[in-house]
């Protein structure tokens, strides 16, 4: 059951250390976190994953244990290069001394499982399979063994979430009566891998893309800003967050990651750096704005079929021409006639319907307007046959999915409505985007609410020529291949650039490698138009690390391919903070303070993320009180022990102040 990897020597046999991590999966998200938490925190870390495929065959590269072994060996071989290379500068390497990650197999988390990796003296538990009901017993089970164990597990559902937090937060005082309330608030957290990437992905479809983080009811907005004309000056914002690569907008350039080198985007520079860095785009920290708890969510899609959907265009033209008839022969009547309005109004009526006696004895006007409302009431006679077939057909498949409307233009093509997909198309929704959906399965997880919110969806192969076609895909303004395949999105992307270049293209990848020949390669073929390759595991992953570590993620911004943390600190035992000024307290590329949080400690929001408590219904002042975080920094203003800050931090910056924190508690 016990392996070990290959690239990583290490003493076999040797049980887990306490303190040590135990991180169980079965995808993409379980690597990565083992990853973070070992090559970025340092921490020591037992990967529990799915047996292979086939037990008795050799490891190939498409089982659990080689991808594993290729991304640890990967991330090892650049560690050893970053060390190097920081060696001189006396940095220090975050994973000195620490054991190599610890790969288990095992088809469940079962308590024998648990046990053998080391669950009683584990610091904190990763539960991140890609099934609810399965997170879901492990964590039970895992409280049960340990009581004292920190919690992060992966769900879908939201609602069960919170049911769940509070439940095993619950269990947690209960089986520990004098427990430390700050402790408990930290003991379980529950996070969606999908609801971490949606907002990034959606951004990627916009222009001008923006991210929202939110903080104690108020709305961070982090803009993407392109280079400045020549004599123009950029736009600091609020204050500068990153500088993307200096190949941007050079075709032939390296793509923006960690093994960029000196092209790579800097996070967090310093003024000085961003004077100097004349032709970079930049991401800023543009604005904030207040949330507003009782705005009504955007309508997805109306309950009632409206008329446009009820009735085609040709029957409504027609419609209209028949009303059209009947009030020229009104007015026909008015002038050939002494009755008044209301009377040849009632005449004409009747006589379109075929109701009225004959005008025998009326003079020839009226007998002539008579026979022409008999026509228009022939033609009305199909018109209405029409109108009843079709309202029926439209009631008949209200519940069925949408086809794209003929005339639709600028609109988004999102492929795959898996989980990443579904919350991606309420995210858009929710901008008011429009939106075209394509999905092979007709039984996927997001197709009830394509039909609710009236989506239009297209059921068929996203590498087929015709279901992108009939996604309108030649008219639509960006394409979103989020399928869990990467194959599958690049045959869907090419076809896509083939028809037209221009267009604004996003692809899920998983493999680094991959998606940097893939970005390269497109960006070259197609330099007028905007590529991005997006690894959900990888915009996730740094989230989940910072829960583990029992620190509140307020949000996670990617800068290309690399990612920026906002986070919430209490100042005490952070020796780089306590004492310091702001101005001293900024490490650039590493970190930097953002806000202050000048409420009491115990009046405090344990949970910056959340809304804070309004005024109930019918209290007489509605208004929500003020926040206590301040963003208009004084650069000379002195960090207390008693603050809590919102700071924005690189992965290695966020180590490095945890890791400063650790060595200064165990001194004292």
């Amino acid at each position: 059951m016990l392996g070990f990897v290959p690239p990583l020597p290490q003493q076999p046999g040797r049980p887990p250390s306490s303190g040590h991590m135990i991180v169980c999966g079965d995808d993409a998200l379980a690597r990565r976190l083992a990853v973070e938490l070992r090559f970025i925190y340092g921490e020591r870390v037992t990967l529990l994953l799915p047996p292979g495929r086939d037990a008795s065959s050799p490891e190939t590269p498409l089982t659990q244990r080689g991808r594993a072994a290729a991304l640890f060996g990967r991330m090892s071989a650049a560690m050893n290069r970053a060390g190097n290379a920081n060696g001189a500068a006396g940095s220090g390497d975050t994973n000195a001394g620490v054991e190599a990650v610890r790969i288990m197999e095992a088809p469940e988390p079962s308590d024998d499982v648990l046990e053998e990796a080391g669950i009683d003296r584990a610091a904190a538990l990763a539960l991140v399979y890609d099934d609810d009901e399965r997170n879901i017993r492990a964590a039970l089970t895992a409280r049960r063994l340990n009581p004292r164990l920190r919690l992060v597990i992966r769900l879908y559902n939201r609602k069960l979430g919170q049911h769940l937090e509070e439940l095993l937060d619950q269990a947690a005082a209960v089986a520990m009566p004098g427990i430390d309330p700050a402790l408990l608030d930290a003991s379980t957290t529950v996070l969606s891998d999908a609801d971490t990437a949606a907002p990034a992905l959606a951004a990627t479809a916009l222009t001008g893309s923006s991210k929202i983080i939110q903080a104690e009811g108020l709305l961070l907005r982090a803009a993407e800003r392109p280079p400045p004309r020549a004599g123009e000056n950029a736009d600091p914002g609020l204050c500068t967050l990153a500088l993307l690569s200096s190949t941007t907008n050079d075709p032939a350039g390296a793509e923006g990651s960690d093994s960029s080198g000196d092209e790579a985007p800097l996070l967090l520079p310093d003024e000085h750096t961003v004077a100097a860095a004349t032709g970079r785009g930049t991401v800023v920290l543009e604005a904030i704005s207040r949330a507003d708890p009782d705005r009504p969510a955007t309508r997805m899609g109306g309950r009632g079929a409206p008329l446009a959907q009820v009735f085609s265009r040709r029957l409504r033209w027609s419609a209209l021409g028949v009303a059209l008839s009947a009030l020229a022969l009104v007015i026909a009547s008015l002038l050939t006639t002494k009755d008044s309005a209301l009377k040849s109004t009632y005449l004409t009526l009747l006589d379109i319907l075929g109701m009225n006696d004959p005008a025998e004895d009326a003079p020839p006007a009226r007998q002539i307007i008579q026979i022409l409302s008999g026509v228009a009431g022939l033609l009305l006679l199909p018109l209405l046959i029409a109108g009843v077939l079709e309202a029926f057909g439209t009631l008949r498949t209200a519940s069925s999915l949408r086809r794209p409307p003929r005339g639709l233009s600028g609109h988004v093509v999102l492929l795959g409505l898996g989980k990443i997909g579904t919350r991606v198309l309420v995210r858009l929704r929710e901008l008011d985007i429009p939106v075209v959906v394509v999905e092979e399965d007709p039984d996927a997880r997001g197709i009830p609410l394509a039909r609710s919110m009236h989506v239009p969806t297209v059921i068929g192969d996203v590498t087929q020529e015709g279901a992108l076609e009939a996604a309108k895909i030649r008219r639509a303004h960006a394409l979103l291949a989020l399928t869990s395949i990467d194959t599958t999105n690049l045959e869907a992307t090419l076809y896509a650039r083939s028809v037209k270049p221009d267009l604004r293209v996003a692809l899920r990848l998983y493999d680094d490698e991959f998606a940097t020949a893939v970005y390269r390669t497109l960006r070259t073929a197609h330099p007028q138009a905007l590529t991005r390759s997006r690894s959900v595991s990888h915009l996730a992953a740094p989230a989940f690390a910072v829960a583990m570590m029992g620190r509140q993620i307020l949000g996670a911004v990617p800068v290309e391919r690399k990612v920026m943390l906002f986070a919430a600190l209490e100042v005490a035992g952070h020796p780089q903070l306590e004492g310091h000024t702001v101005e001293q307290a900024f490490r650039s590329g590493a970190w930097r303070v953002l806000a202050i949080d000048t409420t009491p400690p115990a009046d405090r929001n344990p949970d910056l993320a959340a809304l804070p408590p309004y005024a109930p219904e019918g209290a007489g002042d509605t208004v929500p009180p003020p926040s206590g975080l301040v963003w208009d920094l004084h650069p000379g203003y002195v960090l207390r022990a008693q603050d809590r800050v919102v700071i924005a931090a690189t992965r290695r910056g966020l180590a490095e102040l945890l890791r400063r924190q650790r060595s200064a508690a165990s001194r004292r």
